[in-house]
């Protein structure tokens, strides 16, 4: 009798096991279908526009060619155009400044701003954080007027300095909050250590919280490097000048004539453009993602 019941609970353990290895088998091809789906979705585009970049421009003006195949032979002559025959490179360099420019403005500002508001305790340092972040979530339509206003009347105008003072206002907001998750995270024991050794508040910063809060930095710099990158509202409104236009609107103006749309310039000019923060983004996305979430949790 005591064999017989044995035997059953092995049954069912055995049942059970085998139950739960196809559940996960059901559950493994379930994920690596959504992954192959999400892939193919996302890399379309990109895919699309490489294609189309390589064709020649009667293949692109013929309607009944398959979009996605090259059937007339590969052709660079999109390239060669873009890069020798427009202001392409102009815009690369304009817009290599205003990004290095806001990059380092938005970096020493929000880098100092949560220092204080996380560590320093001052009286309204909560609500001045809350703040912060409320005016991260203002729309960037809302801010276009009074900041045309403000840089019409200083001269700005028609200058890509002019996006190096208006960039900050998008990306010194978010880069803040995300430090200031980030410094209120690192343990209160750093701070009483280096007192005790006599460092003062600039000296903590620099030797201690910013090496300990790498991450969150990569990821504020690689936020605002995307900003400052791709932005298209403002510089489309500032700048009107041809050797003072950015990537973004350099571009499109330069390969839209009237309705004649250059399908072919403009996808190679794309690609270009997205090459440099998707190769950022390659480097550096482990450092990116561990900035994003290290500063969601205490201690």
């Amino acid at each position: 009798m005591k064999t017989t019941r044995n035997d059953g609970v092995l049954s069912q353990l055995l049942g059970s096991k085998k139950s739960l290895d196809q559940n996960r088998r059901w559950a493994l091809f379930a994920s690596y279908a959504c992954l192959i789906v999400f892939v193919l979705f996302f890399l379309s585009p990109p895919l699309y526009m490489l294609v189309t970049s390589l064709k020649t421009n009667a293949e692109i003006a013929n309607l009944s060619s398959n979009p996605w195949l090259i059937e007339e032979g590969v052709t660079t002559e999109h390239y060669r155009h873009l890069l020798t025959e427009t202001a392409f490179l102009t815009y690369f360099k304009n817009t290599v400044i205003v990004a290095f420019f806001v990059v380092a403005i938005t970096m020493v500002v929000s880098v100092l701003a949560a220092y204080a508001l996380s560590r320093l305790g001052f009286w309204g340092s909560g609500v001045i954080a809350t703040g912060v972040f409320l005016v991260y979530l203002v729309p960037d339509s809302l801010l276009f007027i009074p900041l045309f206003k403000i840089v019409g009347g200083l001269g700005l105008l028609n200058s890509y300095w002019v996006l190096v003072l208006v960039y900050p206002t998008l990306t010194v907001p978010f880069c803040t909050w995300i430090m200031i998750g980030y410094f209120a995270s690192i343990p209160k024991e750093l701070d009483e250590a280096a007192l005790i050794d006599g460092a003062n508040h600039m000296q903590m910063l620099l030797k201690v919280f910013i090496p300990v809060a790498l991450p969150g930095l990569i990821a504020a710099t690689i936020f605002a490097f995307t900003v400052s990158w791709a932005s298209f509202l403002y510089p489309l409104a500032y700048i009107y000048s041809d050797n003072q236009m950015v990537l973004t609107v350099g571009t499109v103006t330069t390969l839209i004539k009237g309705d004649v749309f250059h399908w072919g310039g403009l996808m190679a000019g794309a690609l270009l453009a997205a090459a440099p923060p998707v190769i950022l983004y390659a480097f550096l996305m482990d450092y990116y993602i561990a900035g994003l979430t290290s500063g969601a949790t205490k201690g």
